[in-house]
């Protein structure tokens, strides 16, 4: 019931342009696997074997902490409303932190040049296989919104709390990983 391509295809991205959802799985060679969901005004298609999402100030880092030690990544979508179905993109993860010449880059190209306060990078994918299946076991789920409580918290935290924090739970996996991220990189 799995379908194999070597890029998406015009079917594909309009799949992934009526989700409201994605997630992304990394991991690195030792250690946990994480798997992430993601709001889909962030990601961005930007060819047929490129995609990005602008990704925040969280709790964790762990696939920056991953992509230092393994470049894989996956991002997953599922149809929880309307035909049953899975896609998966496999490919190359790249890490744009904050005031680097990638994320300025992406960011004027691909986002207005807009980003929240509580923006830590853009990360980009090459894919190199697109999957899709059947998602029979996927369940229908009615979409209500979005939350904005991660957006109002980071509204209501100074730039110094901000940077307290990213260094707080940013810096390392929780299998200790370093993730290549300081307060400077938000500065």
């Amino acid at each position: 019931m799995a379908d194999k391509f070597s890029r998406m295809t015009d079917k594909h991205q309009d799949f992934i342009r009526r989700q409201h959802i994605f997630f992304t799985g990394s991991a690195a060679p030792a250690g946990r696997v994480n798997i992430s969901p993601r709001p889909m005004d962030v990601f961005r298609i930007i060819g047929p074997n490129t995609v990005s999402y602008l990704d925040y100030i969280g709790s964790g880092n762990e696939t920056s902490a991953h992509l230092r030690q393994s470049s894989r990544l996956t991002m997953m979508f599922c149809a929880f409303e309307g035909p049953p179905r899975i896609m998966r993109l496999y490919g190359t993860g790249h890490d744009h932190p904050v005031g680097s010449a990638g994320y300025d880059t992406l960011l004027a190209d691909h986002y207005d040049n807009q980003a929240p306060r509580n923006a830590r990078k853009i990360l980009l994918l090459d894919i190199d296989l697109v999957q899709t299946s059947c998602g029979y076991g996927v369940p229908l789920f009615d979409y209500i919104g979005e939350r904005k409580i991660l957006e109002n918290w980071a509204d209501n935290r100074s730039d110094a709390e901000l940077l307290a924090y990213q260094n707080e739970k940013s810096t390392h996996s929780i299998d200790g990983f370093d993730t290549g991220y300081t307060a400077k990189d938000i500065e």
